[in-house]
């Protein structure tokens, strides 16, 4: 198991369903299950899907590496329902293997939260400020455990597939080097030319992130470029000022408490309570706060905001900034769980259509089918720092000719972090504290 490990830790494998979480380490444990991520619950995103109809052997493959790692007696495929095709082949994949099964989902949100899926497996639910692990179990993204089978072949992560959507012409699910430019796939999907007048979401439309330099590169964790037009709606929203939000806390928030209602880990018995989150900013007063527990427990899936405010006001960013806070004055959240999964917690599965309408982007759902071809890219920037940890220290210098999956920079001595390999073959260019780039 050691040498499998280290093979895994060679070949860089993170996280890749948007937290990063170097893969060695993660496994590097005892669980009783192993749960295998592919719901892909964001509206527009096919990444995950893609991987599961096409490389079906090879996510159960890596399934069954970690189940041999961390002793797990089974492991469980999640995905939904509706993924048809995705579905048949990993019902082939997993013909004769008494020990994995498949799990299918409606497609609701947030069904792929790493706590809704523990509870949905098992049973058991997660802890505030705990792990899965704390529920017996190890979860990993379908796209992780299928880079963990190729590591375990000898190929290092150097790729990364992404779907393209939104203001595009031709909505597109692609692999491309890492290190990429979004503009270059911007431009490969058919959308605008530059970032005037529109705004790209990196990663899902409810928990990415918005970026208006599209020079930008794909990382290891890039699962969705959405592009849209600066004055969306959901731009608007997630463009933050707290300023503003207090105000409107204090003008128009009514402590309806709909917003905790349809959260589903406080549903889960974890007291996530944003409409005391929105009380306390708006009365300035931290005491009105709640359980500050049910604040770290928050995962910011942006479901309060997005849909079941219907004033339009924020809580989700309401409960990060709150949870910033806490953890700067160097409060720590208690391991417990505050109260017995609610009666109601069916209630609090959103359907994704009606998710979609709500954030105004229904128009823009489209197969984004994925596209087998070799995408050239003349150069790469690829980013020291694409995982949890401490960034990577390079290994090669300006003027140093590499080859694709080459080794490049290393997890520096004694801590927590992932290599880093090239994308490309060509010449260093440029190495400085954040990446290094390769001319091809």
């Amino acid at each position: 198991m050691a040498d499998t490990l280290e093979r895994i830790k060679e070949a860089g494998v993170v996280g890749a369903g948007g937290a990063g979480f170097p893969t060695h380490v993660k496994i590097n444990c005892k669980a009783e299950t192993v749960i295998a991520n592919g719901a892909e619950c964001e509206p527009l995103l096919n990444v995950d899907q893609c991987a599961m109809r096409d490389e079906a052997e090879q996510i159960v493959a890596g399934l069954e590496a970690v189940l041999q790692i961390t002793g797990a007696a089974r492991g469980v495929i999640c995905t939904k329902e509706h993924y048809h095709d995705a579905v048949v082949s990993l019902q082939k994949a997993l013909t004769g293997k008494e020990n994995l099964a498949l799990k299918l989902l409606k497609s609701t949100y947030p069904a792929g939260d790493e706590q809704v899926m523990v509870y949905e497996v098992t049973g058991r639910v997660v802890p505030t400020g705990g792990l899965p692990l704390d529920a017996g179990a190890v979860v990993l993204n379908v796209s992780t455990l299928k880079n963990v089978s190729r590591a375990l072949a000898g190929f290092p992560v150097t790729d990364k597939t992404v779907t393209v959507s939104g203001e595009v012409s031709v909505p597109v699910t692609m692999e491309v080097p890492i290190g990429t430019p979004f503009q270059a796939l911007i431009d490969r999907a058919g959308g605008p030319k530059s970032a005037e007048g529109y705004v790209a979401v990196i990663g899902g439309p409810c928990m990415g992130a918005l970026e208006r330099d599209w020079s930008k590169p794909v990382t290891k964790t890039t699962g969705g470029i959405i592009v849209l037009k600066a004055d969306h709606p959901l731009v608007r929203t997630k463009t933050q000022d707290f300023a503003r939000d207090v105000k409107l806390a204090k003008a128009v928030c009514c402590q309806c408490s709909l917003c905790t209602q349809m959260c589903p880990r406080n549903a889960l018995g974890l007291k996530v309570e944003p409409h005391k989150a929105m009380r306390a900013a708006a009365n300035n007063d931290g005491k009105l706060l709640g359980d500050i527990n049910g604040v770290f427990s928050c995962c910011n899936c942006g479901l309060c905001t997005y849909y079941a405010c219907n004033f339009g006001l924020n809580p989700a960013a309401m409960m990060t900034r709150m949870k910033d806070g806490l953890s700067r004055a160097g409060v720590k959240p208690e391991k417990k769980i505050a109260y017995p999964v609610s009666d109601g917690y069916g209630l609090t599965k959103l359907p994704t259509y009606r998710l979609e309408s709500r954030l105004g982007v229904t128009q823009y759902e489209s197969n984004a089918p994925y596209v087998r071809e070799a995408f050239s890219v003349s150069s790469v920037a690829i980013p020291l720092k694409m995982h949890i940890g401490a960034p990577s220290e390079p290994v090669v210098a300006v003027g140093s000719r590499v080859k694709k999956g080459d080794l490049i920079a290393r997890i520096p001595e004694g801590k927590m972090g992932a290599n880093i390999h090239a994308s490309i073959d060509g010449t260093v260019t440029a190495v400085d504290a954040q990446q290094i780039t390769i001319l091809r």
